[in-house]
């Protein structure tokens, strides 16, 4: 039986009626969906190489610690697997439909925590796959990494040299549960005296450490609360989802022409899109000191597709008051420097660390502090994918668009996804409370362009020689008049692009 980590069991207990703890994606292929048959093959196939989609969770009674995964032994693929179909015209709007409301859903927890809907219909001869599954079984680049087991680099499906003859393991008893508890409050307990002895070996280096981690703890708590605005409401159970793709290439030309990182043109897209959607409500922003939290990836590239969360959050200002888009870049930038040169992440780290000695009880109330509006607004999360073509039963995947989590009193998530050249951005919002959600969609598109014709005028000016050569001498002009051309058409306007 393996115990869920403090982070993985946070995710259990913040969730709530209306706030599901589930992340994952919509996946677009080209060509003709498989048959349900074939794709459960398939999904079947692959399942021996991620044994902790056929557990499920079991509580320690009395909450005297916390759940353990086990064997399902009632595991039925069918179940898991599901099967639906758009009708016609098949358009994406009907697909983001139909996300919403997979994902208005909680999971099971009786049973593994986890789905896939394979959705036939999609127009353009494509279908998709929407992949759900629970914060507490995997976090984003774990679960990129998951979801690719399904999936081959080349259009022939690979043959796997995996025997699969899993028979679910007896389901403890609720003795044995309990002293599984008790022998890991033991195992804590009994780390402490070597972590002491430890410190006591290297007292300067101990007391350096425990200083750093405090002062980052300190940064955390003396953080003032996050400003209130129209995204931090009480959010009912259902869901509406947009997304906007983008070229990858277009955003590391912006980072190249004015520094910083993808991520921090991720965030400044962002906050430039905010604030058109606090415009399009007749809101100000000048004074509005909006507060987004950053998940960081803690998984190292010997990690992989570990089970569990590796992740910690660190919390920067988003600049939605700066108009113009080069220098709200450069305060996005300034804003991540500076949490990389605090103790901000370490105190993250430290209390994470410390969750892991909370009871049951404890921990639950420390999640939803955590995750408390206090702290910040908006959640923005930016997971790096595959950039080789992927496929699934032979068919190419075309793009990826990610579906992040709403928790606490907040209305709107933000993620984004790279994939063979391109990143695309996945918006989750409450139903109710951001019906204009496409009005934030809109603003990542203007946003991203504003940046982009900005970084070709840069590029333009500094590929131009330093010392031009002298000029010619003009030709004479010619007395003939100039012709009068029509002015070059402009396209009209469009909203925001679909998958």
């Amino acid at each position: 039986m393996d115990r869920l980590s403090a982070l993985d069991a946070s995710f259990l207990a913040q969730e709530g009626p209306n706030t599901h703890m589930h992340i994952g994606a919509a996946a677009i292929f080209r060509g003709p969906a498989p048959s349900r048959e074939q794709f459960l093959e398939h999904v079947g196939d692959r399942l021996a190489l991620v044994p902790r989609y056929r557990q499920k969770l079991a509580q320690v009674p009395w909450g005297l610690g916390r759940a353990r995964w086990i064997d399902d032994p009632t595991f039925n693929l069918d179940y898991h697997v599901r099967h639906s179909a758009l009708p016609r015209p098949g358009d994406e709007e009907q697909l983001r439909r139909l996300i919403g409301r997979v994902f208005s859903q909680p999971l099971d927890r009786t049973r593994p925590l986890w789905e896939l809907w394979l959705v036939e219909g999609l127009s353009r001869r494509r279908f998709a796959l929407i992949a759900k599954t629970h914060h507490a079984l995997v976090d984003g680049v774990s679960g990129v990494d998951l979801t690719s087991m399904l999936f081959d680099p080349t259009p022939t499906p690979r043959r796997l040299e995996v025997e699969d003859r899993w028979q679910p393991g007896p389901a403890p008893t609720p003795v044995q549960l309990t002293a599984s508890a008790l022998s890991g409050w033991a195992q804590t307990l009994a780390r402490i005296p070597w972590r002491l002895a430890t410190a006591a070996a290297r007292p300067a280096a101990a007391a350096t450490g425990v200083l750093e981690l405090l002062e980052g703890v300190g940064e955390i708590a003396r953080g003032s609360p996050a400003p209130e605005n129209p995204l931090n409401v009480a959010v009912g159970p259902h869901r509406r989802v947009a997304f906007v793709p983008a070229s990858l290439a277009e955003l590391k030309l912006i980072k190249d022409a004015f520094g910083g990182t993808v991520n921090d043109v991720v965030l400044s897209v962002v906050a430039g899109a905010l604030a058109h959607f606090f415009h399009a409500r007749g809101l100000r922003v000048e004074n509005l000191d909006l507060r987004v939290c950053v998940p960081i990836s803690r998984r190292s590239e010997t990690e992989g597709a570990a089970k569990g969360n590796r992740i910690t959050q660190v919390v920067v200002a988003l600049p939605v008051q700066i108009e113009d888009p080069v220098a709200r870049l450069a305060a996005v930038r300034r804003s991540m420097d500076g949490v990389k040169h605090s103790k901000q992440a370490m105190g993250a780290e430290a209390i994470a660390a410390a969750q892991e000695f909370a009871p049951p009880t404890i921990l639950a109330q420390a999640s939803r502090l955590n995750f408390s509006s206090r702290f910040y607004n908006v959640l923005v999360t930016n997971v790096p994918g595959p950039q080789v073509p992927l496929y699934l039963c032979g068919h190419q995947l075309e793009s990826v668009f990610p579906v992040a989590f709403l928790a606490g009193d907040r209305a709107l998530a933000v993620a984004a996804m790279s994939y063979n050249g391109g990143i695309n951005f996945g918006l989750i919002a409450d139903y109710d409370a951001v019906a204009d959600l496409d009005v934030v969609a809109e603003g990542i598109e203007a946003s991203l362009a504003e940046l982009v014709r900005g970084a070709r005028r840069a590029t333009r000016r500094r590929s131009r020689p330093a010392h031009p050569s002298t000029p010619r001498p003009s030709a004479p002009r010619l007395s003939t008049p100039r012709s009068t051309g029509s002015p070059r058409a402009r396209s009209p306007k469009s909203g925001p692009r679909s998958p």
